[in-house]
């Protein structure tokens, strides 16, 4: 099979502990990057529209996590399907897989971007969104949604290409896109007074370009990304185990966020105060979040890779090196918010109230030391998800869902916000109690 000699990254050879390190880097550069288009938006909107515009934002961005989630999962999927042909050195798998990986996406896009903007206002009643910010809610929420096409192109190309080993391109265009998003903000709400909608043309547009200049790159570098009509013959079988592997991996993600979706309604519930508080308190708590999701990638793309080649015992290896790094950045980051709860709510709002205060330390301060064990739940379950088997991980969100749900709402009327604090802790606790033994006993029967 002919392959590129020096871009794509083969995880099948090599030190696991370095080669997982060395593709998780620019990952995990490339989620913060990708962060910084939402803290981009919340700092600007916060800082030069007040504090209701930030809480207009916050008080949709679970729904937008929610739809971002299923593409991610959907589209990581494919990834997945991708890295295993890779590892067999199957050049025609390969490009079935990316074939029916563009074909898919298409579709999934056009369904989603309808069923989104249609249902906008409904979900902002829903979602029982303050009168006061609903306006604006809507404005940020519908062209974020419309905008859908983008997120799923990214997300497409960017796991095409870290399936084949090439972790960097993605980062390289994040950063620049980073970029343009800052300044696209500020052009569109200050001298153009889009106001929230700005902020989210900004994003849309921002990470399109990442996505188009990604392709570019890639479609140079991967002779596999070129596409023939042979390639799109006799692809029946590969729909399916695209669709297999996508679907519930889009649909597992997306479930996590319908707990979320419940403590963001009890938060709404109590005052423009509360989202404020509780939306730059989660902006903080994304950043563990996205580092985490950075290694979920590259144990993800190691173990498809390596299970595609039959290598047990160096998956065992991989899963072990991967947990070290996991857990080092996650006690990092934990310290680092703890320390730094204040100026966190102080790069949102510019004259930040003792009640926002009092809402974001408490989730902060409550979150921020379970990140050890979501950095379990992580490496398990990604690990676990890339050896085909996709019943235990799904199994695992259906608890963290419960888990969320009764916490949010079974426990608001008896302690209120504590509630929405203590759900994420409960639900990874829950989920790892049964992927952890789920993981060693594959191993074992591998």
């Amino acid at each position: 099979m002919s392959r590129p000699k020096s871009k794509e990254m083969d995880l099948t050879v090599g030190n696991p502990f370095w080669s997982l390190l060395k593709f998780a880097i620019p990952v995990i550069l490339g989620n913060l990057f990708q962060l910084f288009y939402t803290l981009a938006d919340s700092v600007i909107v916060g800082k030069t529209l007040g504090a209701d515009s930030l809480a207009a934002v916050g008080a949709t961005s679970i729904i937008i996590y929610f739809v971002f989630c299923f593409i991610n999962g959907f589209t990581g999927g494919f990834g997945i399907c991708l890295g295993q042909r890779c590892g067999a050195k199957d050049e025609k798998g390969m490009r079935k897989s990316v074939a029916v990986s563009t074909l898919l996406s298409i579709i999934f896009t056009i369904v989603l971007t309808l069923i989104c903007c249609l249902l906008a206002h409904q979900i902002l009643r829903w979602m029982q969104i303050p009168e006061d910010i609903s306006g604006e809610a809507y404005d940020y929420m519908f062209v974020v949604l419309l905008g859908t096409g983008a997120t799923v192109f990214y997300n497409m190309i960017s796991n095409m290409l870290r399936a084949l080993g090439d972790s960097k391109t993605p980062l390289y265009f994040l950063v620049f896109s980073s970029v343009l998003n800052i300044f696209l903000d500020i052009l569109f709400i200050v001298p153009f007074h889009m106001g929230v909608a700005g902020a989210a043309w900004a994003t849309i547009l921002s990470q399109f370009l990442s996505a188009l200049f990604s392709l570019l790159v890639g479609l140079k570098n991967f002779p596999v990304l070129h596409l023939r009509r042979e390639d799109f013959h006799d692809i029946r079988g590969t729909i399916s185990l695209h669709l297999k592997t996508g679907f519930p991996m889009g649909f597992q993600m997306s479930v996590m966020c319908i707990g979320q979706l419940a403590m963001q309604t009890v938060v709404n519930s109590l005052g423009t105060a509360a989202v404020a508080g509780y939306t730059a308190a989660s902006k903080a708590d994304q950043l563990s979040v996205l580092v985490n999701n950075a290694m979920m990638t590259a144990i993800s793309n190691y173990v498809a890779q390596n299970f595609g080649a039959g290598k047990r015992e160096r998956i065992r290896q991989g899963v072990r090196a991967c947990l070290i790094q996991t857990e080092t950045f996650n006690l990092i980051m934990c310290i680092g918010i703890l320390l730094l709860r204040h100026p966190i709510v102080q790069m949102f709002l510019s004259d930040p109230t003792k009640e926002i205060y009092h809402y974001s330390d408490m989730y902060l301060t409550i979150v921020a030391p379970f990140y050890f064990i979501l950095g379990l739940l992580a490496v398990y379950r990604t690990s676990i998800q890339s050896m085909q088997n996709g019943r235990a991980p799904f199994a695992a969100c259906m608890i963290e869902l419960v888990m969320r749900i009764t916490a949010t709402v079974g426990l608001s009327g008896m302690i209120g916000y504590t509630s929405v604090c203590i759900a994420s802790p409960l639900a990874w606790i829950g989920a790892c109690a049964l992927l952890i033994p789920v993981y060693y006993k594959m191993m074992r029967k591998i």
